[in-house]
């Protein structure tokens, strides 16, 4: 089975803080990889870094394949991501937002570029808003709006950021059935974090757990489903025993520093655009 990503020891540091924390994994093809982390776990720097848009401190980051940063560079114009808040361009239409996105990765759609953009918003439940300008967008709006600019290139490999922030129950589940059609009908492999573990659960078939930046476990949906039912417990419990009982043998092997939790600590990311501009984190 082909290997879309695949890390080794990939760390980033922010002075004394280390946001990722040496993660070694590898998402293969058809994989729905749902990352899972309280706030400043480090999913969305280790987004980042994957999408282009920090450097990594170090550690190694291979994608289809390819490693050096010429071929990472070619490779990730076969993503597409939506990493915290889009950039939007508010005086624009979601269809004019859309149109940037397309020139900006020189996509022709054969000759019909309107038409293919407006299936596009179709697909994301954006249609009746196509022509409406993006600084009126509810915030579930404009998350609908980047995700479906992280379409425009019709990616293998899409990286999805919390992108249930602001969405109503009912746009919840439209996304879930969303991206499951992306997996089975178009073959897209799926990075996604969310604090909606009960939604996660219905999609992942592969689970990550990050900790202060440090990967505890990854795990196949259909591994955890078993333990879970097992025990008799939900994945957000299951996320929590393996917390506390990482973080209690971190206490008896390092010594409690005072506030209960040992040492560590972690910074997120701050928001991003497009894939594959590399510039440093502050």
């Amino acid at each position: 089975m082909e290997t879309i990503l695949r890390t080794k020891e990939l760390t980033k540091r922010y002075h004394k803080v280390c946001a990722v924390d040496h993660v070694t994994l590898s998402i293969q093809k058809g994989d729905i990889f749902g990352f899972v982390g309280a706030n400043g776990a480090g999913k969305t720097t280790f987004m980042r870094m994957v999408c282009g848009l920090i450097r990594p401190t170090e550690g190694e980051l291979e994608l289809f394949g390819a490693s050096s940063p010429k071929e990472l560079q070619s490779m990730r114009r076969r993503m597409g991501a939506l990493i915290e808040h889009p950039a939007l361009y508010a005086n624009m239409t979601a269809l004019q937002n859309l149109d940037v996105q397309r020139r900006y990765l020189g996509m022709d759609f054969g000759g019909q570029p309107k038409k293919a953009l407006r299936e596009i918003l179709e697909l994301v439940g954006l249609a009746e808003a196509a022509d409406k300008k993006a600084g009126r967008f509810s915030l579930g709006m404009r998350q609908r709006l980047g995700l479906a600019m992280a379409l425009v290139g019709d990616p293998e490999f899409i990286i999805l950021d919390e992108p249930t922030i602001g969405l109503d129950p009912i746009g919840v589940m439209e996304l879930r059935r969303l991206v499951l059609k992306l997996n089975q009908e178009r073959k897209m492999t799926i990075l996604f974090s969310s604090h909606n573990l009960a939604e996660m659960a219905q999609i992942a078939t592969k689970y990550g757990f990050l900790d202060r930046g440090r990967l505890l476990e990854v795990i196949s949906g259909e591994k955890i489903g078993r333990v879970c039912q097992e025990r008799g417990i939900n994945l957000e419990n299951y996320f929590v025993e393996l917390l506390l009982e990482h973080r209690g043998a971190e206490r008896r092997g390092a010594g409690d520093n005072g506030n209960g939790w040992g040492p560590g600590g972690s910074a997120a990311g701050s928001s991003a655009g497009t894939v594959g501009t590399e510039a440093e984190g502050k």
